[in-house]
């Protein structure tokens, strides 16, 4: 029975459920790994030469192992503090792999008028279910995806391109709501026109290689935060836990 007596307080400090999706090779596992006692579950073999424990493509090559990974986590003891999914757009074919297996589909497309993809948002529920239960047990996660170009129709100006992660369109929503803070990492770029006569300008586009999270909603590019944090922060996870209630209490305590 609800009563009054079943009031919680709100605002309670949380670890956080962060994505960071961006251009190729900018540096978001080496983010995602700088974050405190991380594990990687590293679906795509992209840590490279960083050196940090992970479930490697060895074990992991479906969507039961991935969700097994998160089982260990959930169930046994270890000393990891941060879970990092690299990457969700190598898990979205895991889970139509796994959708076609269990309906006995040739591709995910074979029952046709999108009903097959329809059918994984189940599978990344479960998946989402499984994050949120780690999340509750202090763990923060951080997913990595990478970038695509899509049209957005705004209703209230002409159609435009913008940076949304590299998923299907059913499953970004999803992603995004779960979501304490979703960050696109680009380089800062700027341009200059240049005449060359006639009335023609020549536009060319400069730059000095920073590197910087988008943490707000624009119109290039899908971003947002629960923090109050600024438009933009540079890639480093300092900057980031600096915005996040939970990393200062934590720091505190120690």
């Amino acid at each position: 029975m609800i009563s009054l007596e079943s009031l919680a307080k709100s605002g309670r400090a949380r670890a956080p459920i962060i994505t960071i999706y961006g251009v190729s090779g900018i540096g978001k596992t080496t983010l995602a790994t700088s974050f405190p006692d991380p594990v990687v579950i590293d679906i795509e073999d992209g840590l490279g030469e960083i050196k940090v424990d992970s479930f490697g493509p060895d074990v992991i090559s479906s969507y039961d192992d991935v969700m097994s990974s998160l089982s260990v986590l959930a169930t046994e003891e270890h000393k990891f503090k941060t879970i990092v999914v690299d990457s969700l757009d190598w898990l979205e074919p895991m889970i139509w792999t796994s959708v076609c297996k269990e309906n006995g589909y040739k591709s995910i497309e074979s029952p046709g008028y999108n009903k097959g993809y329809a059918e994984v948002l189940p599978y990344w529920r479960e998946y989402m279910d499984a994050l949120s239960y780690l999340r509750g047990k202090g763990m923060t996660i951080i997913q990595i995806a990478h970038h695509k170009i899509d049209k957005f129709n705004n209703p209230e100006t002409d159609t435009y391109d913008r940076y949304v992660p590299k998923l299907r369109k059913e499953v970004v929503g999803p992603i995004i709501e779960h979501s304490d803070a979703v960050f696109f990492a680009n380089y800062e770029v700027s341009t200059v026109s240049k005449s060359e006569g006639f009335n023609k300008n020549k536009v060319r586009a400069i730059g000095q290689g920073d590197r910087l999270l988008r943490c707000q909603e624009r119109p290039s590019s899908v971003a947002k935060n629960r923090y109050g944090m600024p438009a933009e922060l540079p890639m480093d996870w300092h900057a980031i836990a600096e915005h996040i209630e939970f990393f200062n209490v934590k720091k505190e305590a120690a």
